[in-house]
């Protein structure tokens, strides 16, 4: 196929020129502010004559270069690409180097055609930013031999460029036929898939409320794909809140490309793996020295590449088989195809996080973006961790004893602010032994934020000196003091800051999100559209406001295909479960749940709102009913452990499972059939009362109206919903849901429950 085909100088070398060993040592390197800095700085060391951000362009065959060279000197006919660094030059990795002699190679071929120069010195310019030292790397070189190594990065573009392009075309040409791939569709699914189409077609939001069972993964992808050619999108991002949801995701991927016609569909399916889960080698560096699948990387990775994208479907274990064949990372082998594929598959940070990967390829490569995130109800707190930081005292501490003389001074001023911030909190004794003391602060500590930017300083110039010194530790400690520092420069009405003290030497200082739209509301602007689906989105307000969302975001409901003779829902008026009633609440819960079991036999999962009330309850049932099977979550359950919790919900069998709301069993748990036939929830799942909870009642009060739903009550009914949703998993299945705490009978709380429950008998 031919064309026409455009590409930035930049990206045109980094697809073409690096080489070498993939090399992930820690590398102090300059803030993209830093980097604007340097540059101007060059460019008014130079001459009147010197011409700074020089526009070039120029054609091979179907393929347009354009891009900006740093600095051209006309009187010496020197063409300039600046780079800034820290510290050692010989610390920089080989492949940078490499891409860095392509850029101003090809920068040079541009404009010797423009200029009509016969030859051209090229120079690298490597600017210190700590010492403003400049160090000058310099090569002439000919217009002819410029022009072979252009047209060779072009010939390999290009080919590249062209069968992306033919790709492209059979991929969309394929997904204008696309067909839903069952006989019929479920209750709801068609309603959903029209409303995702809907909200694909016209650019905007969506918000759906979808049961639990419809099938909502299908009906959410199937309509995308198929708006994806008439809008032109080029990549489709499936984000998940756990892993569970990536396989439903890509299972659902996998019926798609085979089609109802048994000609599979030409998509790349690609799954983003977390580093540490992909890693095949964790005990070694990221470095050519020390891992075999770094060495070569670059050499290595068209091939790799290649591969991949005639594999087409890239889930962990085919990423891996691919990645492994040609030796290389396939953790890095997997970033690098996120630039390739149709479909990704990965967890919300790599659109919604600070630094996210998806997001950052999206704007540097002007993509149209769909987003669909599952088990959206979860997006709030997740996001609200994505833009928290923390710096703990102890850690400092520790390093100061062990760390090179240099940073002793920083170390220093930064302990010495530690204790100012202690005494003026009143925290320095404070705190009864095993409970640690807790103050919010009026503002921002600005003496300690700027010590720990010292120190940050300090870490990042010693290290470009001193690579050999980077230790795990000191890199840790770096990398805590840069993040809580970059969020302290947005520190607003959106975050607030405390300090926790856990014993003598040992504080942590918080500055802790409280309503992420202020960082999400761009990211939903940058994707195309995006949809936010979830059995739990009530009220639509609540996301709306928290998240950002854009406000033509439309709310949708699909009504559920089950009916209430399904589920019968009971409310225990006569029970408090409030922290001053709990001790009187155990018996009368402990008589509920054993006449239940009584009346009907099966299995059940009983919900508390701490480990301390689960264990009490379970306690006194044990005593009262030995007969009846009873198992517990425990507190860090490990997985193997969980695993084995769900096990005992074998069809057929009996007993009581007692769980926390909000942990592990409480959400993304399928027990269908007679393998769960009821649920007791003995709490409101409300946050604790608290310091915390209560500044940020003010806050959302102050900014939306609504800070006590917005804190207390809106969260903990999603809980609730979320953990009664366990026990009708299809239209077959049949159970009860046991409601133990007389507020669920407020009509403020009953609005918040599904529409489709029965709440007719409050008291069985």
């Amino acid at each position: 196929m031919s064309g026409v085909y455009r590409v930035a100088v930049r990206a045109l070398c980094d697809f073409t020129a690096r080489e070498g060993d993939l090399d992930h040592r820690f590398t102090p390197a300059p803030s993209a502010r830093e980097g604007i800095e340097g540059h101007t700085l060059v460019a008014s060391r130079r001459g009147a004559d010197y011409l700074a951000e020089m526009p070039l362009s120029g054609v091979f065959e179907s393929l347009t270069v354009t891009g900006r060279a740093d600095g051209f000197d006309p009187t010496r006919n020197r063409l300039e690409e600046v780079k800034t660094h820290r510290g050692s030059l010989e610390r920089m990795a080989d492949n940078q180097r490499a891409l860095h002699w392509a850029q101003v190679k090809v920068y040079g071929a541009l404009l010797c055609a423009e200029c009509h120069l016969e030859q051209v010195t090229l120079t690298l310019v490597y600017l210190d930013i700590t010492s403003g030292k400049e160090t000058l790397l310099s090569q002439d070189a000919s217009a002819a031999e410029l022009q072979a190594f252009f047209a060779t990065q072009c010939q390999r573009f290009l080919a590249w460029a062209e069968q992306e392009a033919n790709h492209r075309q059979r991929r969309d040409s394929s997904l204008q036929t696309l067909r839903f791939p069952h006989a019929t569709f479920r209750p709801g699914q068609r309603e959903l898939a029209e409303d995702v189409y809907k909200a694909t077609s016209t650019g905007r939001c969506l918000l759906a409320q979808a049961p639990t069972g419809i099938g909502k993964t299908i009906a959410t992808l199937f309509p995308m794909l198929s708006a994806m050619p008439r809008q032109q999108l080029d990549r489709i991002a499936f984000l998940t809140m756990k892993t569970p949801g990536r396989r439903l995701a890509l299972d659902a991927l996998a019926t798609l490309r085979a089609g109802r016609d048994d000609e599979r569909k030409p998509l790349r399916v690609l799954e983003l793996v977390a580093r540490e889960k992909a890693c095949e080698y964790p005990d070694r560096a990221c470095h050519g020295e020390s891992c075999p699948l770094a060495a070569g990387f670059y050499d290595r990775l068209p091939a790799a590449r290649q591969a991949a994208v005639e594999q087409a479907w890239l889930d962990r274990d085919a990423l891996r088989e691919v990645a492994l064949a040609h030796d290389v990372c396939p953790y890095y082998l997997g970033q690098e195809l996120a630039r390739w594929a149709d479909v990704i598959v990965g967890d919300v940070n790599h659109w919604f996080d600070s630094h996210a990967l998806l997001h950052g390829l999206a704007q540097a490569n002007d993509w149209r973006t769909g987003v669909l995130v599952d088990e959206a109800h979860n997006l709030v707190e997740r996001a609200r961790g994505m833009y928290s930081a923390e710096l703990d005292q102890q850690r400092f501490s520790r390093l100061r004893r062990a760390a090179p003389k240099v940073l002793s001074r920083p170390l220093g001023r930064l302990a010495r602010q530690w204790q100012a911030v202690m005494k003026e909190a009143a925290l320095e004794e404070e705190g009864e032994p095993g409970k640690p003391a807790y103050r919010l602060l009026a503002m921002l500590p600005d003496k300690l934020v700027t010590a720990a930017q010292q120190l940050g300083a300090a870490i990042t110039d010693h290290l470009g000196e001193h690579p050999e010194d980077a230790s795990l530790e000191l890199q840790e400690v770096l990398f805590e003091a840069l993040a809580f520092c970059r969020l302290a420069e947005h520190f607003g009405e959106h975050s607030l800051c405390d300090l926790t003290r856990f014993g003598r030497g040992r504080a942590v200082l918080g500055l802790r999100n409280l309503i992420p739209a202020d960082f999400l509301a761009p990211r939903f602007k940058a994707a195309h559209a995006s949809v936010l689906f979830s059995a739990t989105l009530t009220p639509a307000h609540y996301y709306r406001d928290l998240l950002g969302l854009p406000a033509n975001t439309v709310w949708r409901e699909v009504a559920s295909p089950f009916t209430a003779p399904q589920l019968e829902v009971h409310i225990r008026r006569d029970i408090s479960t409030r922290f001053r009633d709990r001790t009187a609440s155990i018996e009368p819960i402990v008589e509920v749940l054993a006449q239940q079991y009584q009346g009907r036999p099966g299995h059940y999962l009983a919900f508390f709102s701490s480990f301390a009330y689960l264990e009490a309850v379970l306690a006194r049932f044990r005593q009262a009913h030995p007969a009846v099977p009873a198992f517990s979550q425990t507190r860090g359950m490990p997985e193997a452990e969980r695993d084995a919790f769900l096990t005992r919900f074998e069809p057929g069998g009996k007993g009581i499972g007692f769980a926390v709301l909000g942990g592990a069993f409480a959400e993304g748990v399928d027990l269908p059939g007679d393998r769960l036939i009821g649920a007791f929830i003995a709490t409101l799942g409300l946050p604790p009362f608290n310091d915390f909870n209560e500044a940020l009642k003010t806050r959302l009060t102050a900014r939306f109206g609504q800070g006590d739903d917005y804190t207390y009550r809106i969260p903990g009914m999603i809980k609730v919903v979320q953990a009664a949703g366990r026990v009708i998993r299809g239209l077959e299945d049949e159970g009860v849901v046991v409601l133990m705490d007389d507020r669920f009978a407020q009509a403020s709380v009953r609005a918040l429950l599904p529409s489709w429950w029965s709440l007719e008998n409050p008291n069985p």
